[in-house]
């Protein structure tokens, strides 16, 4: 009997690269019965990824953290736009809806939040993208899907997000934690990207790629050491509880990286793995950062000059690189 429970225990144990995370991540099996049951599939990917494949019927309206968001603050668009858009484009938040992108793209987690942010109840992301959905042999689509519009108002949940203000007056309270999903460098304050680098006192630093299989798949791809996206699969649920086990899941987690995307995909696994009060900083690092008054660790301000030698040195390399393509396509004499 003992060799037989332990067999038993064996096979339910997922196989490397399969997470378990409750409901809020689904495989490609899922997605293909969700569309037999009318769900809506909503593909954030820009327009020309859409057109070149994707999920039949999905549903697109471009790259949806462009769309959706102002270009310089990059949060969420007044409600009512966002209300505007994704009515016209037929996407029933009141409705269930998977939103997908390619495997890994914190695009496809954000789109859950936005989901959730504007009270949908049955969002789920479809992490292995278009990628596992080929993988899988499933049909794809160059026909664009389109879904009647509806009306709809849309309702923010204050559980979702949390903002700037509040974000600042939980600093040092020991029952709210922070945890940004950065890059190292983003955390030291190396890598600046608004008008200060650093961090928020007392977070703690996990990368969003950590919770892949591969951490370092985008640098192989860039070199041509890995063909594929597969390494940014989830981890099995195991090794992604041993990543978090620093944190309390009885405590508040804010979570934040540059703009939100990436805190997206870190909130989902926390989500999946049983923290039950997990928020989205919206304005992330690019709000806190240019808030001179916040309080940061690590701070080192943007050096304005240096900044600015850095991009006239650019601007004079296009230049120089433009002339020489212009000198190669003329016709020698």
């Amino acid at each position: 009997m003992k060799l037989a429970a332990l067999l038993s225990a064996a096979l339910a144990l997922p196989a490397a690269g399969v997470s378990v995370l409750g409901s809020d991540v689904v495989d490609a099996s899922e997605v293909a019965a969700a569309l037999k049951r009318g769900a809506i599939v909503w593909d954030v990917r820009g327009a020309e990824d859409y057109a070149r494949g994707h999920i039949p019927g999905a549903v697109n309206i471009g790259n949806a953290a462009v769309v959706l968001r102002n270009p310089n603050t990059e949060d969420f668009l007044p409600t009512a736009r966002v209300e505007m858009t994704l009515n016209d484009a037929g996407i029933d938040l009141s409705q269930e809806i998977i939103v997908y992108g390619r495997m890994g793209d914190p695009v496809a987690h954000w789109g859950l939040i936005t989901v959730r942010h504007f009270g949908g109840k049955k969002g789920r992301v479809f992490h292995g993208g278009m990628d596992e959905w080929q993988a899988a042999g499933h049909p794809v689509s160059t026909a664009a899907a389109r879904l009647a519009a509806v009306e709809r108002s849309l309702t923010i949940d204050p559980a979702v997000q949390v903002h700037l203000a509040e974000v600042v007056s939980k600093v040092g309270n020991p029952e709210v934690q922070f945890l940004d999903t950065r890059t190292p460098r983003e955390f030291s304050g190396d890598d600046i990207r608004s008008l200060r680098g650093g961090h928020i006192p007392g977070a703690r630093n996990i990368p969003f790629e950590q919770n892949w299989v591969d951490p370092d798949t985008v640098v192989k791809l860039s070199k041509g050491e890995a063909k594929t996206r597969d390494g940014m699969a989830l981890k099995p649920a195991a090794e992604l509880r041993a990543l978090y086990a620093g944190l309390d899941p009885s405590k508040e987690i804010i979570v934040y990286c540059q703009s939100g995307s990436r805190a997206a995909v870190s909130a989902t696994v926390l989500r999946g793995l049983g923290f039950g009060n997990v928020r989205i900083f919206e304005e992330s690092w690019l709000g806190y950062g240019n808030t001179l008054s916040a309080p940061a660790d690590d701070e080192q301000i943007v050096n304005i000059g240096a900044l600015s030698a850095r991009i006239k040195s650019l601007e004079n390399e296009v230049e120089n690189l433009a002339a020489e393509v212009k000198a190669l396509k003329e016709p020698r004499r």
